[in-house]
């Protein structure tokens, strides 16, 4: 291939006949943002483009006053001669692969993804491309996942079993992406459903787009355990702290791919695993890289090494570049208490 058309450097993915930044970890003048987690998503950039679904969280959490312009799924747009066009990531609301095209190469970025259905975010998109930089937080063999539905039905299991013994049941999401995917496959029915603030405040900026989440009612200081009988409360693993005591008796869970793994569970001191992850497991990764047709395969962020080594074996050219994303499925905040809010 002649030169690339993506290349990382010290601030991030970078293009150069477009000078633009995909998902850039420094400040720069323009930035392409593949979703609003905040690794990817980060405060400064003079200039951010996202999908439409993306803006109103980069808002909430990066500043109303932001410069950023939003794209729909598939519209194309030039900057400075280059073709670029979003596309469906399958992470998490608003994700997108970004999709780069110039003197007759196609570069595909992937921001984070995962190929399963989901209700909370627009489906995964594989696109043809001559490159393709993936991620690869699950990029072993040893995740698999079930199906999101079966998984959610554990879930729900779990939380009637916990009514029945007389206990509160907590279960442990990141605060944007997973926790609204919990939210909608929870039943109602069962029982009434509470939020940390952490999470409510995102539900609050997800609710007037559109996101049929279910009703929910904020934990806040005033609460007594009386008022939680029956329920089921989720909050951002960060969220754990001495607020808990109030719920009365409970049980803690957690929902992460890392629950695939021997240990975690014990690791985070939660009394149950679920696994369910917002990322690719090892036969979703390999599907998509397979659709999307690339000969050059750059991976990040995850298993790289070996994942890497695995695709070099099935005769692409795989690469892997140190970045700074994050591999984990939950994200720091400022407090502890429900009460608190964002950090």
């Amino acid at each position: 291939m002649s030169q690339d058309l993506l290349i990382f450097n010290q601030n991030g993915i970078y293009c150069p006949p477009a000078d633009v930044y995909i998902d850039p970890w420094r400040r720069v003048s323009r930035a392409i943002v593949t979703h609003a987690h905040a690794d990817h998503s980060r405060w400064g950039m003079g200039y951010y483009l996202a999908h439409h679904d993306s803006l109103p969280v980069m808002r909430h959490r990066l500043g109303k006053d932001i410069s950023v312009e939003g794209k729909a799924y598939g519209e194309t747009f030039l900057i400075n001669g280059v073709k670029f066009s979003l596309h469906p990531a399958g992470h998490i609301i608003g994700s997108a692969q970004v999709r780069v095209e110039y003197k007759g190469q196609v570069w595909v970025a992937s921001g984070d993804y995962k190929t399963g259905p989901d209700p909370s975010c627009t489906p995964f998109e594989p696109v043809k491309c001559h490159a393709f930089i993936t991620e690869s937080t699950f990029g072993l063999p040893v995740y698999t996942w079930q199906s999101g539905e079966d998984i959610m039905a554990e879930v729900n299991s779990w939380w009637q079993a916990q009514q029945a013994a007389g206990k509160v049941a907590v279960l442990f999401g990141y605060s944007l992406g997973k926790a609204q995917r919990l939210l909608m496959g929870l039943n109602p029915e069962i029982g009434p459903i509470f939020t940390h603030a952490a999470v409510e405040n995102l539900n609050e900026v997800l609710r007037p787009q559109g996101m049929q989440l279910p009703a929910t009612t904020r934990v806040v200081g005033t609460m007594k355990k009386d008022d939680f009988q029956g329920g089921i409360v989720v909050s951002p693993p960060s969220g754990e702290g001495a607020w808990m005591k109030r719920l009365g008796p409970h049980v803690t869970a957690m929902a992460s791919g890392w629950m695939a793994v021997r240990g975690q569970r014990r690791r985070r001191n939660v009394d149950k695993g679920f696994i369910l992850s917002d990322h690719a497991d090892w036969r979703g990764l390999n599907a998509a890289i397979a659709e999307t047709g690339a000969e050059t395969v750059i991976v990040t962020h995850g298993y790289t090494n070996l994942f890497a080594r695995y695709l070099a074996e099935q005769g692409l050219d795989a690469r892997v570049v140190e970045t700074q994303y994050e591999n984990e499925e939950e994200e720091p905040t400022s407090t502890t208490e429900p009460e608190g809010g964002e950090g």
